[in-house]
């Protein structure tokens, strides 16, 4: 089976989970990367947007870091879909050959069946936030991370 080559929404999604199972609690970019098992860099490059978009907060220093920025009950995973995806296509895209019958039609046939899924992916996502997926199995203070 081949993996997705774009794994920024899980890891957003799961980053976001680990601040809502303890929304009093601030967490630096190094438990979120070994929670996540990824570079904290990385983890910082995702949570930029988040936090332009209004979903984190974050607090400089040694007594700092990350936290939602508001209840996680409002923030859903189309959010975060939005947020990471922006306008981007769902399906890859080419240029195709414009002299070519097929490759002249195809782009405005794919073009109509990325918006039909960008819609169903999103009105998915619109029902399920971030308070969802936070399970009692939850308690990142016992998980050493």
């Amino acid at each position: 089976m081949a993996s997705p080559s774009n794994h920024r929404f899980a890891v957003a999604v799961h980053v976001l989970t680990y601040l809502a199972s303890e929304p009093q609690a601030t967490f630096g970019s190094d438990a979120l990367a070994r929670s996540t098992q990824v570079n904290a860099v990385h983890v910082r490059k995702l949570l930029g947007p988040l936090r332009s978009a209004g979903l984190v907060s974050s607090r400089p220093g040694a007594r700092g870091g990350w936290q939602l920025a508001r209840p996680a009950a409002a923030i859903t995973l189309a959010d975060v879909w939005e947020v990471l995806h922006g306008g981007d296509p769902v399906l890859g895209r080419h240029v195709p050959s414009q002299e070519c019958p097929v490759g002249h039609a195809i782009q405005g046939e794919l073009d109509a069946l990325d918006r039909e899924l960008t819609d169903a992916i999103t009105d998915r996502l619109r029902r399920t936030t971030v308070a969802d997926l936070v399970t009692p199995a939850m308690t990142v203070a016992d998980a050493g991370t």
